[in-house]
């Protein structure tokens, strides 16, 4: 039988939350936190919550299902009500996009709105992205990227609530967690509900890196925390209500519905690739570590049928591996387009799941390139990348990963202090 855990809320999340007309009782039971002292308001519990520490998923463990499969908890919020959706490519129910689904079960779709990549996920890395009517729902779609990262108030006046479900994979540097924290803004500010449809973070495991500086704040880091934070996207929502960081300290109005059965450790794959170049489990774990060299001379294999799983150069030495890269989806120009590039192919070499960001690789790339080649050659974009300038100073400096890594972990420290309090499983 369903059983519900109701607890009093802590005064921080107080101010955040509201009564709201949901299918039983009028009211969106709530789960404890991991910190057994803060509480997640507004977030589901169901069934004895058991403590699940392996790795992999036994066959004998209950399935999992993301927040956007659980009807009964959101569905009846929405109907007679004008909603906005959050979307891109990864926001499917069983192979079927949500928009889809919702407009087949009668909930009147007035808009979606799409972070960088597009709706249907194919645009490159930065590429702005123009607002139009999607050609397979003929719903309007709003472009959140660009110069329009944060819905108007002109895009919301026509909306009751706002949908949010898109992929994330965890890094601080990976947009749709900017494009969350400006959605979340303008609902508080337009007074407009957030649904957030949870789902889990394949990099949810582990929490490595600098905490972001205030002086290297850019749509890829908005919040002081460390490259890969180990929280779900509803999690890292409630943090940033919680933490009061959206604009003049607003908080807004808002409701996740969790994953059922899932934990940090859940070894999660990605069933559709959450934008052009993520096209892997295996390219989801190494961007954390590779995604440094975006702002260096050293391709990271944009251009190939496997970027982020293979880094190389054209004056590295020579090794039994070379890539050429071409234009591709979603890597229209990429770097050393046409030109062979010395390399590492990492799939014969990360064969285990990440715990930490690997610093070796583009050590090895400092010292291979040394003084007379370019490396670092987009310094600010380093800077913003790392959430510090002392990463590249550490590196040009001829620092080793143990020396750089243990500058970052009195940071670590604290921010785990902060994260325990939003931590919706185990």
């Amino acid at each position: 039988m369903r059983k519900y855990a109701k607890l009093s809320l802590c005064p921080i999340f107080c101010i955040l939350l509201f009564s709201c007309n949901w299918k039983k009782n009028n009211d969106l039971p709530v789960v404890s936190t991991a910190s057994n002292d803060t509480i997640a308001e507004h977030v589901v519990i169901e069934d004895d919550h058991t403590t699940l520490m392996g790795e992999e998923r036994a066959s004998n463990l209950p399935a999992l299902q993301l927040g956007n499969e659980r009807f009964d908890l959101y569905l009846d919020s929405l109907r007679g009500k004008r909603v906005a959706i959050v979307a891109n490519q990864s926001s499917v129910i069983q192979q079927r996009h949500l928009v889809d689904t919702l407009l087949s079960l009668g909930i009147n779709v007035q808009k979606v709105f799409a972070p960088e990549h597009g709706f249907r996920g194919t645009a490159d890395a930065g590429e702005r992205i123009w607002s139009h009517k999607d050609p397979v729902t003929g719903v309007n779609v709003v472009s959140l990227y660009g110069n329009n990262k944060k819905p108007k108030a002109e895009q919301l006046y026509d909306v009751d609530i706002v949908l949010f479900d898109i992929q994330d994979v965890g890094v601080r540097f990976y947009t749709y967690i900017s494009t969350l924290h400006y959605v979340m803004e303008a609902c508080a500010e337009n007074n407009k509900t957030l649904i957030l449809l949870d789902r889990p973070n394949p990099n949810a495991h582990y929490v490595d890196g600098p905490i972001l500086e205030s002086e290297q704040h850019s749509f890829i880091g908005m919040h002081p925390v460390p490259i890969v934070y180990g929280m779900t996207i509803g999690e890292y929502a409630l943090m940033i209500n919680g933490q009061f960081w959206l604009k003049k300290g607003v908080t807004c109005k808002m409701y996740v519905v969790p994953c059922k059965n899932y934990f940090h450790k859940l070894k999660y794959e990605i069933p559709v690739p959450p934008s052009p170049n993520l096209r892997s489990d295996l390219a989801i774990t190494l961007y954390p570590s590779l995604c440094l060299f975006e702002a260096t001379t050293v391709s990271l294999g944009r251009g190939t049928e496997r970027p982020f799983e293979m880094f190389g150069h054209p004056k590295f030495k020579k090794t039994d591996f070379a890539f050429i890269p071409m234009p591709t989806t979603g890597a229209k120009e990429p770097l050393w387009q046409n030109t062979s590039c010395n390399g590492y192919d990492l799939r014969t070499i990360q064969r285990k799941r990440a715990y930490e960001i690997n610093l070796s690789w583009i050590i090895n790339a400092r010292d291979q390139l040394g003084d007379s080649i370019p490396f670092i050659n987009q310094r600010q974009f380093f800077d913003q990348l790392a959430g510090t300038s002392t990463l590249r100073k550490q590196l040009l400096d001829g620092k080793s990963a143990k020396e750089i890594k243990a500058t970052w972990k009195q940071g670590i420290d604290a921010f785990m202090l902060i994260r325990k309090k939003y931590l919706i499983y185990n």
